[in-house]
């Protein structure tokens, strides 16, 4: 960027050339000066967003935990004193391709990855905003904050501060190992994912009032895995108290289940074993010096293996079942904005292989299961119109939409404000496979993609679902309540478990009964079983 402090030592006979020179540089370090915020670490220049406000990219918020830094507790990034560029995205979080959907952010993918993106509507602010702190998505094995799906949409617009987040990822981010517990200060290994999202959130209490963000009222808001790790920052003690409300979209931090540490150390050691460490060899020394994407390419070649990492209960960022956390209300004491697609993720399994797959999964109540989908005796399944085949239905209400509805209820038994809905919505041009995993993103940030597997034909219709939804999610970031006089009224979750559904033809409309509900409660019985047999 150019330098401000232009000093000028010419002579008299270049005075006027001189004098233009200055007059000529000036407005440049005017409107650069217009963007420069200082951090905590040090100055950073923005840029002005289109129609308005600023953005600020690839800011560091840790250092590059590369080196004798993989796999440790994240560090704060090292101090400068010039002024740094933010103008563009950092890079993503180093990542094996994991289909299309993640193809170009795994290839241009390095470890060196741990920044932060703030988005502002207006700049300079008139006044403090709500912090509206996104995780994305991606199984914690893929992914980026730094996207023009969270960056260029309208969300902003609707009165809030935008801060997206890169955090480690795959066996970068959740591999846990014997040697790395025996190293670490807290007695544990494995979610280091976890630990960037908190040293972020640190970063945000710490800088956000310089981007007109107020730093007393951050709402954690993430999908599919990011809503995941929503709820573990919920659960955890070590950042429970850094925020003021969660927004919890596909995604529940208890399915799957976690592992124990001694399991994810046990499956660590697994996985270093057959990556072929040389005998007599440290395994997590060695494994520090092999390149990323040859460590990437080592782990997708370990058959049975290759995705084999994933948050667990280190005993430090996560120190019990999370399931029991939320089931005794021990959780953050926050409002709770939390949902579901119509259809998520189903399956393919033909009627004899799904009803073994309940079987094992349900156990003694898998007669109640089968009736419950259509599979009783040789009973081929049941179709939904909404929910699909009840294959589709098995596979979204196992992993998604009674997990979240079994969180959502003990959050709101803990007598702390929660709502639920749920988008019926499908993608237009989409509307045989239905509202499924993702088809929410459009929406929540008022982006819409004209290529990849979330792109339609939107019209009219979603562009005013996408303001209603904005609007929703917005006004619950700025005061724990959705509603506002404009809107249909969504009523907080009680003991009807009513919810509310964004319909296909784009209105919000409150249920008539429970999510799911005799699934759902099936799927509660299942779990607290389980929970009992752990202990």
């Amino acid at each position: 960027m150019p330098n401000c402090a232009l000093t000028f030592k010419a002579s008299a006979a270049l005075a006027v050339a001189a004098l233009l020179f200055a007059s000529l540089a000036q407005p440049a370090c005017a409107q650069t000066s217009a963007f420069v915020v200082r951090t905590t670490a040090g100055p950073i220049s923005g840029v002005a967003r289109p129609g308005g406000g600023a953005e600020f990219l690839g800011i560091p918020y840790a250092q590059p935990p590369v080196g004798d830094l993989r796999w440790r507790e994240p560090v704060p990034a090292k101090s400068w004193t010039t002024v740094r560029d933010a103008s563009s995205f950092g890079t993503p979080c180093a990542q094996p391709v994991l289909g299309d959907w993640n193809r170009h952010d795994a290839e241009r993918s390095s470890e060196d990855c741990l920044y932060l993106n703030v988005i502002t509507p207006a700049w300079p602010s008139k006044k403090p905003l709500p912090v509206m702190f996104w995780l994305h998505g991606g199984a914690n094995m893929g992914g980026t904050a730094s996207s023009s799906l969270y960056k260029d949409g309208t969300l902003p617009e609707h009165g809030v501060v935008l801060v997206t987040v890169n955090y480690r990822l795959a066996i970068f981010g959740f591999f846990a190992h014997p040697e790395l517990t025996l190293e670490s200060p807290h007695h544990g290994s494995g979610n280091y994912g976890l630990m960037d999202q908190i040293l972020a959130l640190h970063w945000v209490i710490d800088n956000i009032a310089s981007f007109g963000g107020d730093p007393n009222n951050i709402t954690v808001f993430g999908q599919s895995a990011g809503s995941m790790d929503t709820g573990m920052l919920m659960a955890s003690p070590l950042s429970k108290n850094l925020f003021r409300k969660a927004i919890a979209e596909s995604g529940a931090p208890f399915m799957p289940p976690l592992n124990s540490l001694a399991e994810a150390e046990q499956a660590g050691t697994g996985l270093a074993t057959n990556l072929n460490v040389p005998a007599g060899t440290d395994p997590i020394q060695y494994l520090r010096q092999v390149p990323a994407h040859d460590l990437l390419a080592k782990v997708a070649n370990v058959k049975g293996r290759g995705l084999g990492t994933g948050p667990d209960i280190d005993g430090w960022v996560i120190r019990t079942m999370t399931a029991e956390t939320f089931a005794n209300g021990q959780e953050a004491a926050i409002p709770l904005l939390i949902g579901t697609t119509a259809r998520e993720f189903g399956s393919a399994e033909p009627p004899d292989e799904l009803r073994k797959t309940i079987e094992r999964s349900t156990g003694e109540l898998a007669p109640r299961a089968l009736a419950l989908y259509g599979l009783a005796g040789d009973a081929q399944g049941t179709s939904d119109p909404l929910y699909g085949a009840a294959s589709d239905q098995w596979g979204a209400d196992a992993a998604f939409h009674c997990p979240i509805a079994i969180e959502a209820a003990w959050h709101s038994a803990a007598h702390h404000a929660t709502y639920e809905y749920e988008l019926d919505h499908a993608i237009p041009g989409q509307e045989a496979q239905g509202a499924v995993h993702s088809s929410d993103l459009p929406y929540v940030f008022g982006y819409f993609p004209k290529s990849g597997n979330i792109a339609g034909h939107f019209s009219a219709t979603d562009y005013k679902l996408a303001d209603l939804m904005e609007t929703y999610w917005t006004n619950f970031a700025r005061t724990g309540n959705p509603n506002s006089d404009n809107l249909p009224r969504w009523p907080e979750l009680d003991g009807s478990h009513l919810y509310l559904q964004f319909t296909q033809n784009g209105t919000a409309v409150v249920s008539a009964m429970p999510l799911r509900g005799p699934q759902c409660s099936l799927f509660r019985e299942v779990m607290i079983q389980r929970m009992n047999l752990a202990h």
